[in-house]
């Protein structure tokens, strides 16, 4: 496995635990000297006792060096990061195609190379050129596997996951038997268990991810315009989200009003995915449109705060629940707070903030005023607003009394609708939520 950060640690971690010999390669020091030490350089609930019992076990090894990882190996995962491009949110394929680069200079006899990381369709007939070119004589395949891990949920997602996307290069003289039943034995527990593996085309394959994140990210954006629509019209967000969400054809998930996606998929892919089609001639306008609102949906949010102060903040202190893009995780990736906090700051506020797992991530990205608190309480102590921005389960069971106590104001933004508006309204709170109008009180 190529590359143990998010995606490589967790697919290896998981691949050893179906009972596969997995050395993972890190080449950033310092990761490299976490993963040794037993210290896991993410946080995802479950992985730390998992890479424990593996390492343990002798099936999962960290190291640096490419050339004794590949020696030997059924099939080489490629798990390198993919980020947007500056300008024009193409994905930056280039450590893919070094990994690829040095892979192929230290291969021995058939090698079968695999994409785990999500790249853009022609990557793979790409990566098979500069194979050819760096290596005339390997015999090899390439194969694309994209991974449809949700962060704080990833172990499960890998584990049982609603299906398998294997893609081969079809058009291949002889054909791809070989490299599809290594990748058979590799997933067969999940076979055992009935959960779809599909294969497909080097293309195909790749083009899957970017479909299916582009989907959730514009259903996430769908729901958001109708709270939206549910607050001028009187209508009410979660009666509409769960009506729909009843029809199979729609289904519940991804239905939930916030404050805008974020994270390190769906940004990434809905921007990699629009110029996918620019560039093929084929504009995906709906997915461009996503991206255009989700951008403006962050940025209405630090407004609603400021309007609920009456249209000023300064001089105000705000307390602020939640920092990272969703729950269990610390992923600050192109989080909601980001937007909402610098707006806050430039505004003039004093901001207390509290996130069970993302403060020391959210350090570097957030201004360098904001004071980072021991606990939710904690952040509310002395507040005149209180905002809600990730939906942590912790915060669901605080009390309207305990937060009276400790806030200075009466003022409370639910982004995330986590909260009885009812129990807010009742303790004298000024509340406002999502999509939820007939809720709303103003003092």
């Amino acid at each position: 496995m190529i590359g143990g950060g998010y995606v490589g640690l967790v697919s290896g971690t998981c691949f050893a635990e179906f009972g596969t010999d997995v050395a993972i390669v890190e080449t950033n020091p310092d990761r490299l000297a976490a993963l040794r030490e037993g210290r896991i350089p993410i946080y995802e609930p479950g992985l730390d006792r998992l890479v424990a019992e593996n390492v343990e076990a002798g099936r999962l090894t960290f190291g640096d060096d490419i050339a004794a990882a590949v020696k030997g190996a059924d099939a080489v995962f490629v798990a390198v990061g993919t980020p947007s491009r500056r300008g024009d949110g193409q994905a930056d394929t280039s450590y893919v195609y070094a990994a690829v680069e040095q892979v192929a200079r230290v291969a021995e006899g058939y090698t079968l190379i695999v994409t785990k990381s999500t790249v853009p369709v022609g990557t793979g007939r790409e990566i098979a050129r500069i194979v050819h070119a760096t290596r005339p004589d390997l015999d090899f395949d390439v194969a694309s596997n994209p991974e449809f891990l949700r962060e704080g949920n990833a172990i499960v997602d890998f584990m049982k996951p609603d299906r398998v996307i294997i893609g081969t290069d079809q058009s291949k003289p002889g054909g791809t038997e070989r490299a599809q039943n290594i990748l058979r034995k590799l997933y067969r527990p999940l076979y055992l268990l009935e959960r779809p593996i599909v294969f497909t085309g080097l293309e195909t394959a790749e083009l899957i991810k970017y479909a299916a994140n582009s989907f959730l990210a514009m259903k996430i954006t769908f729901i958001n315009e109708i709270s939206d629509l549910c607050e001028k019209v009187g209508a009410d967000v979660n009666d509409v989200a769960r009506s729909i969400g009843l029809d199979g054809r729609i289904g519940k998930k991804f239905l939930h009003p916030s404050p805008g996606f974020g994270g390190s998929c769906f940004p990434k892919d809905t921007r990699a995915l629009t110029a996918i089609g620019r560039n093929a001639g084929s504009p995906v306008r709906l997915i461009e449109t996503t991206v255009a609102v989700n951008e403006l949906r962050m940025k209405a949010m630090g407004e609603r705060v400021i309007a609920l102060a009456g249209g000023d903040v300064k001089g105000l202190t705000i307390g602020v629940l939640g920092l990272t893009f969703k729950p269990e995780t610390d992923d600050m990736r192109e989080a909601a707070s980001i937007v909402v906090l610098d707006q806050l700051d430039k505004a003039g506020a004093q901001i207390r903030a509290f996130d069970p797992a993302g403060m020391e991530t959210a350090r570097p990205v957030l201004p360098k005023a904001v004071t980072y608190c021991k606990d939710a309480l904690d952040a509310a102590t002395g507040a005149d607003i209180l905002v809600v921005l990730t939906e942590w389960n912790e915060f669901r069971s605080l009390s309207p009394e305990k937060l009276k106590a400790r806030m200075t104001g009466r003022k409370v933004a639910d982004l995330r609708n986590i909260w009885d508006p009812e129990s807010l309204k009742e303790a004298g709170f000024d509340y406002i939520s999502l999509g939820r109008p007939d809720m709303v009180h103003t003092a």
